[in-house]
């Protein structure tokens, strides 16, 4: 029976989402059971893919990458694949009708990372961002609203300052393996073997302010999100904290961890945020 292929391929998501982020976990598990799976779904899709890219480099990335667009097409149309983690997506995806063009945006930004090693104008570095965070931030506000256009036409911009401000969170953590691992600088202007404190600071003043804005689209979520998406601001919050206080030499040379006990005690503080309204 294909239902049994379906919760299978479900159950791969999660999986996927539990095996590699334990934060980003963490946070889905806040979310209400009615939106959780289908956030899983996604989280599989875009981890499936910047894996590809980010990690398989002993394999012909290229030929992996050409065969995960084929793949997808093919989902996308015909509403199975026998790829599970695909098949769970376009589940999602007709689901929550999402936009096809969010899709490609991803692709195509994931696609620039088998090849393109720096970013040197605002603009390259914003149309990456848009197509790696940005719109993995919308695809998840469509499971959230749940057909509630209005709703996701207010909140779309501060999920796409949510999702930038991610997605820069993990590149100034990243600093060093991005560097040395992969050949990449994403941050455009910014001299990676002279960072220095007001480079730095530069960095996080713009993290910080897509914070705010998002903070604000959290505050209208619908009540099946708002925690679980509030977790997720409260652990990369905390990580950007860290990043703060951490000499410049210092995050380039190493990577920044909030650790697991760190975690839960983030967990139960906003908990209380939440449960008092002073969210």
């Amino acid at each position: 029976m294909k239902s049994i292929f379906d919760t299978v391929s479900k159950d791969c998501s999660k999986i996927v989402t539990r095996t590699y982020s334990t934060s980003f976990s963490m946070a889905t598990k806040m979310l209400a059971n009615s939106i959780r799976q289908d956030i899983y779904n996604i989280y599989g899709f875009v981890r499936l893919a910047d894996e590809i890219v980010d990690s398989f480099h002993d394999y012909p990335k290229e030929d992996l990458f050409a065969k995960l667009e084929t793949d997808l097409e093919i989902a996308l149309q015909n509403k199975i694949s026998l790829n599970p983690i695909l098949n769970a997506f376009q589940h999602t995806y007709y689901k929550h009708n999402i936009d096809r063009a969010l899709v490609d945006a991803f692709m195509n930004s994931m696609r620039l990372d088998l090849h393109k090693s720096t970013y040197k104008t605002e603009e390259e570095f914003k149309n990456y961002i848009y197509g790696s965070a940005d719109v993995v931030g919308l695809m998840c506000l469509k499971v959230f609203v749940n057909g509630d256009q209005k709703k996701y036409d207010t909140l779309k911009k501060p999920a796409m300052a949510l999702g930038s401000a991610f997605q820069k969170v993990n590149f100034l953590r990243d600093l060093k393996a991005d560097h040395d691992e992969l050949n990449r600088t994403y941050f455009p202007n910014t001299d990676l073997n002279n960072l220095d404190e007001i480079a730095k600071q530069h960095i996080i003043d713009d993290i910080e302010n897509d914070f705010a804005e998002g903070l604000n689209g959290i505050k209208l979520l619908p009540i099946e999100a708002k925690f679980g998406v509030f977790m997720a601001y409260r652990y990369y919050s905390q990580l950007l904290k860290k990043l703060k206080k951490t000499p410049a030499l210092e995050i380039k040379n190493t990577r920044i961890r909030v650790p697991n006990y760190k975690k839960v005690e983030l967990l139960t503080r906003s908990y209380v945020k939440y449960h008092l309204n002073l969210l």
